[in-house]
This record gives structure tokens, C-alpha cells and sequence, in this order.
């Protein structure tokens, strides 16, 4: 059977595509998530292409020399960096400050190299190898060691993310290790005479690419794995931020919602007290009237009576509403009027003008007694001085209650509550309007005049 051998340069062209491909990947992920930890593995990978393939490039020895043995160097200082990310260090106090203090120490352990490299033959000379060998075992064991211990002391807190990374950086170590045992067993100068004379299982190039490749699989894991936890998280604060507001809106809804009920409670109150004014102050100008009757005409007490209860039953029915349509208004004041005829006579000539189309209109109950008595209380209603109240509708969608003036010569004991009493009932019905300026009073050319709207958009809300 035929066998394959591979020959180093042959797995160096492997090595060398299967390390661009996870260069390109990673340079993706730079590129969409614009963080620093991705510019540094890019970083990192190409010090490692740059280290293994600087011996296919035409370079003077020296400049040669120099690249080979300051990319230790730089590899220590960007791995411990990636470190700082995927370790639990900053959960340690004065960790973060030991690693900045390596990182210090492996650079200018690297500044000599300048001189003995690129200014000087002594990187030709034996002593110089053998401190260069013990330098690099340093480097590698310090950094090694730096993120032993941080395991160590973080291990209730390393997480999948530090596990990717502490595999990838112990078979690196191995790696690294082994590599560096083959140097010193071979000679640096024969390593460079036999570099690709050497078997490929023992080959200190394959031996480190190998564990390079197995560090770089672990730390793009990783990094994948990263980046999909982030987006967790980022997923779970933005539905917890939206959970948030929607209970800071669903408290500010019920607390609105409590203060309406607070307002409708109060302004309910309010329209209650106001509803029992009237009573009293109704009764009050009746038993007035009755009392007037009794002496002067007994069977019209009676029949006052009679009427009196028929109206009486109207005012404790209206004792719970906070509207009523003007219709219902109107079949009131037909008895209401009666009352008065039967006082006044034809002193008081009452004139209604309703438009049909506003009789199913809302107003407060009581609105039109209280306007009709209003003006018979402060008013003379004689014989040849009638009194005429008139109770229309205008085009306008106003209802207008007026009377002729002819004020009484004696000042007429009232308790005030009749027209505040209507602005205050329209004021809490029409809260844009919290002065009553819906309200229209006014004097013109003898007649005492009221305006009032007619709230037939507004609908009564039951009480419970």
C-alpha cells in the first residue's frame, strides 16, 4: 500500500490557510461588534503567522534573529491582555496590577534583545543562546503561572468563558514546552541548518502551530460564546427595561385612574350637597307660599297641597341624578307653573318656547325651578304689573330662562344659593370651565336674562 508522508512545508501551507480562516472570521467579528478584545486576538494571530513564517522570507540574519526571539515577547504581553477579559480578575484585589506589572517586566526584559539583535554580533554567540533559551522558559512559565493563579483563586467564578481559555492555554503551554525542549536538544545553529530535515511529529514548528491551532479553535469558541451570552444579557435587560416600563405605565395608569376616581368621588360629593341645598331652600320658599294661602283662600291650600306633593315627589326623585332631559325638565315646570298660577294668578304669565329638537337635552335637575323662582321671589307679580317669565331655546343649542324686571321695594330674605348654586353644578359638569363661563347672566333693556348650555353630549353616570 502507498504512504503518505508529510513533509513540514506541506503542513506549514495547512497550518498557514486554516489559521487565515479563523483570521478572516475573527476580522468579521471586529468589524460587526467594534470591540477591542477581537483588534487584540487579531493581533495575537498574526504575531503568530508573522513568528512561523518569517524563515520563508529573504531577511538578514540578525533582523531574522530578532523577529524570532522578540515575538515571545510580544506573544506574553498580548496574551495576558486577552486574559484581563476572559478571566474573573478584576473579582480579585491587586490582580489586574500583577498582570500589568508582567506585562512591564516581559518588555523590557525584550529591549536588550534590540542591541544584541539588530547593533551588535552577539546573537551569534553561545552565551547569548543559552540566556535566550532560560529568558524564554521565564516568560513562559511567568505568564503561565499568572494565569494558573488566577484560576486558582477565582475557581468558584470561572465560567465557560475562562474554561475555553484555560484548555487553550494548556495545550498551548505543552506545546510551547515541547518546542523549546527540541530547540535545546537540537542547537539553535542546527535548528537552522535541519529545519526542514527534521521528522514532522518532532518538528519544534509543528509542535507549536499544532498547539496554536488547538489555542486559537478554544479561544474563538470562546469568544463566540461570548458574544452570544452578551447578547443574553443584552436581550434580557432590554425585556426586563420593557417590563419596567410597562409596570411604571401600569402604575401611572392606575394612579390616574384612582385620582379620576377621587375626582369623580369628590366632584359627586360636591353635586350631592349642592342637590341638597335645594330641598331646603325649595321648602323653604313653599311653605312660604302655603302659609300666604291658608289665610287668604283655604280650598286653594288645599289643592296647593296637592300639587305641592306632586312636585315634592319630582325634587326626591331628581335627589339622585346629577342630569335629567330638559323634557322631563319641562313636564316638572308644567306643575311647578301650576303652583304659581294658583298664588299669582294672572300676575305671573309664564311663555315656554322649546324647540322639540332639544327636548331629549341633559340639565341639571331643578335648574329651571330654581330660575323661575329666582325671579317670582325678587320680582312684583301684580295684576297690572304682571310678571312674565319665558323659558326658551335658541338656535345655538342654548336654553335661555328671562323675566322682566320690576325688583320688590322691600329687600326679600333669601339664603343665596340659587344662581351660585346653578354656576357651581355647571362648573363640575363642565370642567374646562372650572368659573362657570358656560354660564351667561345678564341685564339687558329690563329683562333678566340666563343662558345655558345644553349638555346634550354629556351622559349621566349612574351611581352604584
Amino acid at each position: 500500500m502507498p504512504s503518505f508522508a508529510l513533509t513540514y512545508n506541506q503542513w506549514f501551507l495547512l497550518f498557514t490557510g486554516a489559521v487565515l480562516v479563523m483570521l478572516i472570521a475573527n476580522l468579521i467579528q471586529w468589524a460587526v461588534h467594534q470591540e477591542r478584545i477581537y483588534g487584540q486576538y487579531t493581533a495575537y494571530i498574526l504575531l503568530w503567522m508573522i513568528g512561523f513564517g518569517v524563515d520563508y522570507v529573504r531577511l538578514p540574519p540578525n533582523v531574522l534573529a530578532f523577529i524570532q526571539t522578540v515575538s515571545l515577547h510580544l506573544f506574553s504581553l498580548l496574551y495576558l491582555e486577552i486574559a484581563l477579559t476572559f478571566l474573573p480578575v478584576n473579582d480579585r484585589p491587586g490582580l489586574p496590577d500583577w498582570y500589568r506589572r508582567v506585562q512591564w517586566s516581559v518588555a523590557l526584559v525584550a529591549i536588550p534583545e534590540v542591541y544584541f539583535n539588530l547593533f551588535s554580533s552577539a546573537w551569534q554567540t553561545g552565551w547569548h543562546e543559552m540566556q535566550l533559551n532560560l529568558i524564554r522558559i521565564l516568560i513562559i512559565l511567568v505568564t503561565y503561572l499568572t494565569i494558573a493563579y488566577t484560576v486558582v483563586v477565582t475557581i468558584q467564578k470561572t465560567d465557560v468563558l475562562a474554561r475555553f481559555f484555560v484548555v487553550g492555554t494548556l495545550v498551548l503551554l505543552i506545546s510551547e514546552l515541547l518546542g523549546i525542549l527540541v530547540i535545546v536538544q537540537y542547537g539553535q545553529a542546527g535548528m537552522r541548518a535541519g529545519l526542514f530535515s527534521l521528522p514532522l511529529p518532532i518538528h519544534p514548528g509543528f509542535i507549536g502551530q499544532l498547539g496554536l491551532l488547538f489555542d486559537i479553535a478554544c479561544v474563538s469558541l470562546g469568544l463566540s460564546y461570548r458574544q452570544r451570552r452578551e447578547t443574553r444579557r443584552q436581550m434580557q435587560a432590554e425585556q426586563e427595561l420593557l417590563r419596567e416600563r410597562e409596570h411604571s405605565l401600569r402604575r401611572q395608569l392606575e394612579a390616574d385612574l384612582t385620582l379620576q376616581q377621587i375626582k369623580q368621588q369628590h366632584t359627586e360629593a360636591q353635586m350631592r350637597a349642592l342637590q341638597s341645598q335645594v330641598n331646603p331652600h325649595f321648602l323653604f320658599n313653599a311653605l312660604n307660599t302655603l302659609s300666604s294661602l291658608i289665610d287668604e283662600n283655604p280650598r286653594q291650600a288645599t289643592d296647593y297641597v296637592d300639587e305641592l306633593s306632586s312636585v315634592y315627589r319630582y325634587l326626591l326623585r331628581s335627589a339622585d341624578q346629577e342630569l335629567t332631559t330638559l323634557s322631563v325638565e319641562m313636564d316638572f315646570m308644567e306643575s311647578y307653573f301650576h303652583l304659581l298660577k294658583t298664588r299669582f294668578g294672572n300676575s305671573v304669565c309664564p311663555e315656554v318656547a322649546v324647540a322639540n329638537a332639544y327636548r331629549d337635552a341633559l340639565i341639571p335637575p331643578l335648574t329651571l325651578q330654581l330660575l323661575v323662582e329666582n325671579a317670582v321671589k325678587h320680582n312684583r307679580a301684580l295684576p297690572d304689573e304682571p310678571l312674565t317669565i319665558r323659558i326658551r331655546t335658541t338656535a345655538e343649542g342654548q336654553l335661555v330662562v328671562e323675566n322682566n324686571l320690576q325688583r320688590r321695594n322691600v329687600r326679600v330674605e333669601s339664603n343665596g344659593v340659587g344662581l351660585s348654586n346653578i354656576t357651581d353644578k355647571y362648573r363640575l359638569l363642565h370642567p374646562a370651565n372650572p368659573d362657570g363661563s358656560n354660564l351667561l347672566i345678564e341685564e339687558v333693556n329690563g329683562w333678566f336674562r340666563v343662558k345655558l348650555p345644553l349638555l346634550g353630549a354629556i351622559k349621566s353616570v349612574p351611581r352604584k
